[in-house]
């Protein structure tokens, strides 16, 4: 389906963006543009992967002007941009509005009028039974998705979303400041050794969005299933992994964090679809007509649990450290330690 086709990643220097980048230059695909406001990064990724089908577009999803620039002529869409992290949200909370909401909005709303085929947004398991701002921008971003995807209904663009855990050795995660902590030899700084998340690669979050691509209908959200650990078994495994004795220092969970994560709300789970390794949360097609939801409730949500990184799988410390030994930036750090 990508034979010579364009396609646009928004956020495209981010981690999730490099890595569906190396997924797609092994295609056929006919030119990818990478959008995002890092012109330093951008000049990076142009000296390391020297490719003629990438092209690069500086310019913020809150700019319309600048998306139109960068969308005209594209097929397909993924956008990623967006801010991501927990704190910094918390204390710029609108900032977060303009990026996650407004931004997605702009997104959607050029690409329709520019024709694009298919759209796939990524979202976070903070959106669902969001504390924080990052999850709230993130949930209000999902209903835009959706508004959109029911607005534009049986059109030229299917918009969908997919919802991810914790993807393993992302920026800005856990695993590089463990990492980095063994290496200076400092404590290593656990917030509560029983808080659980999903742990997922970036070659298994590219399969998603791919999965998305290929199966999506207007306004669907995939969520992979996903195994879990402790924040306690995690900094073992990698304790055990590069040989280290870091004593660990327990420093209380930060404002905004969850003791777990919750990928499919119960509300989500009545309508999901289990497609074996995915769920499929089709769009809320029911009439703006309220009143005959007034008197006849759902009795389904007493007895459906959520699916959380609780009651998922929990990988024991040795597959913590098999499922880390299989990505790269773990192998090139033990090689250098």
């Amino acid at each position: 389906m990508f034979t010579g086709k364009k396609l646009l990643i928004t956020g495209g220097t981010g981690s999730f963006g490099n890595a569906v980048l190396d997924r797609f230059l092994k295609t056929d695909i006919g030119e990818i543009r990478i959008f995002s406001r890092d012109e330093k990064k951008q000049d990076d990724m142009r000296k390391k992967y020297k490719s003629d089908k990438i092209q690069f577009h500086i310019g913020d999803v809150r700019d319309v002007q600048s998306l139109r620039n960068a969308i005209y002529g594209v097929d397909y869409i993924f956008h990623a941009a967006a801010l991501k992290q927990v704190p910094s949200c918390e204390f710029y909370p609108l900032e977060a509005v303009k990026t996650n909401v407004l931004g997605t909005e702009n997104v959607l709303t050029t690409a329709i009028q520019e024709g694009v085929r298919n759209v796939v947004c990524l979202s976070t398991d903070k959106a669902a039974y969001p504390i924080n701002a990052m999850g709230i921008s993130k949930a209000m971003m999902e209903k835009v998705i959706v508004a959109k995807g029911r607005a534009v209904g049986g059109g030229n663009t299917v918009i969908s979303c997919t919802r991810y855990g914790n993807v393993m050795c992302s920026r800005g995660s856990v695993i590089p400041l463990f990492v980095e902590q063994i290496k200076k030899n400092l404590p290593i700084t656990i917030t509560d050794p029983k808080m659980t998340r999903f742990l997922m690669s970036l070659d298994e979050a590219v399969e998603l969005v791919l999965f998305a691509f290929e199966n999506a209908e207007p306004a669907d959200m995939f969520i992979q299933k996903s195994p879990a650990s402790t924040v306690g078994d995690l900094a073992t495994a990698l304790l055990e992994l590069f040989h280290a004795q870091n004593p660990i220092k327990f420093i209380g969970t930060r404002h905004g964090e969850k003791l777990y994560e919750t990928l499919l709300t119960t509300e989500e789970k009545i309508r999901a679809c289990d497609m074996g390794d995915y769920y499929r949360v089709p769009m809320d097609a029911r009439s703006l007509n309220y009143e005959k939801y007034i008197e006849e409730g759902d009795t389904k949500l007493e007895t459906v649990e959520p699916y959380t990184s609780h009651n998922t799988r929990l990988l024991s410390v040795e597959e913590i450290k098999s499922k880390l030994l299989e990505i790269p930036y773990i192998q090139e750090e033990l090689r250098q330690f």
